[in-house]
């Protein structure tokens, strides 16, 4: 199996090309920047978004240096890539607005994608994204590597044991402080916005806490001055049986990135618990009537083990079929979450929900 990535970005740069490096069975090929007429958000002329030719250069640049450090090819543009004929998969690290567009030519071409998070942003280019992948038999894997690292199971496992008794409530918690106007989080027209980037987090380790049956019942999104798009946010989901979670997230915020889990004889507080990078040892508090003590975990590659579960969909159906579902599962997590808000672009309104774009996931 052959894989390409098309955006040299740094993510691709630091965590997907070290973590591919321990995954047998793949083998990385090359990386694609940017053609003059491919930095395309839509196809109408006024949303045209042309890189000149400074721009091309920086990405060139870029492309080059992951050619020194990894080896491999660079391609001028992503088309070449996918129509070059070396490559099986794509790994797409682009900004979210860029990612129906490059990962439906490359489902187009035949390719498998592994997409970074969010997979588009809206319900409906996911669902079509998942429709075409699935008509072709391609794996198409987003990457919230998070719900792959073994904290998650640990914490998991220590309320499962009844050491904290029922749980009351839970609160996960994830911001950053702000990155810079430069950065695509605060771009509207590149798919910017807190809600569908550290939001995404929040909901999806919420929906997981909640056995995938997550009901929003209350959302808000706020913005900060000079930004054009959603700057942080908060909401209640509520679970078939009662429970609770409240999440909050923001792109200008005091950094956070934290689980508190409130029980009958006891509670769980872990920070990192959606960053962990490969080698980090995490560590929970678990305090019992003022008596608290630390508990290490195990170091993990969360960005390693999200490239097995690709490889796993590219293999076996039944991996694939589950994984359209948990995809789609998200967008409709968002885009409810949006709609609740009054932020919602699909339904054109908010508090309420058009049901043709609706996923349930039930």
């Amino acid at each position: 199996m052959k894989i390409g990535i098309i955006g040299p970005s740094e993510i691709a740069f630091r965590r997907f090309l070290p973590a591919l490096s321990k995954t047998g069975g793949i083998e990385y090929v090359g990386v694609a920047y940017a053609g003059t007429q491919e930095w395309l958000i839509t196809e109408s002329e006024d949303a045209l978004r042309q890189m000149d030719g400074e721009a091309i250069r920086s990405e060139a640049k870029k492309a080059e240096r992951f050619q020194e450090a990894y080896g491999g090819k660079v391609f001028c543009g992503y088309r070449s890539l996918l129509e070059s004929g070396e490559v099986d998969a794509v790994y797409i690290s682009l900004p979210p607005a860029m990612h129906f567009k490059w990962a439906k030519s490359a489902l187009e071409y035949g390719l498998h994608v592994f997409v970074e998070k969010p997979s588009t942003t809206s319900f409906n280019d996911t669902k079509e994204l998942v429709c075409i992948a699935e008509k072709r038999k391609l794996a198409l894997h987003e990457n919230y590597m998070f719900a792959f690292h073994s904290q998650l199971q640990e914490v998991a496992d220590t309320v499962r044991n009844g050491e904290i008794g029922d749980i009351r409530l839970y609160r996960i918690d994830f911001g950053f402080p702000y990155r810079g106007a430069g950065d695509f989080r605060y771009k509207k027209e590149l798919g910017g916005g807190a809600l569908l980037d550290c939001g995404g987090y929040v909901l999806k380790y919420a929906d997981m806490l909640l056995g995938g049956r997550a009901e929003i019942v209350q959302a808000s999104v706020g913005y900060a001055d000079g930004m054009g798009v959603d700057a942080f946010g908060s909401g209640v989901l509520k679970g078939e049986d009662g429970q609770i979670v409240q999440a909050a997230f923001g792109m200008d915020n005091d950094y956070r990135c934290s689980i508190d889990l409130w029980g009958s004889k006891g509670s769980i507080f872990s920070n990192r618990i959606l960053t962990a990078p490969a080698g980090f040892v995490p560590a929970y508090t678990i305090s019992k009537n003022g008596e608290a003590q630390i508990r290490t975990m195990q170091a993990d590659d969360a960005f390693h083990k999200s490239i097995l579960k690709f490889m796993h969909c590219i293999k076996d159906m039944r991996e694939r079929t589950g994984n359209y579902k948990t995809i789609l599962r998200q967008q409709y997590l968002v885009e409810e979450f949006a709609c609740k808000a009054g932020i919602c672009e699909e339904c054109g309104q908010g508090g309420g929900r058009n049901e043709d774009h609706g996923f349930r996931g039930k």
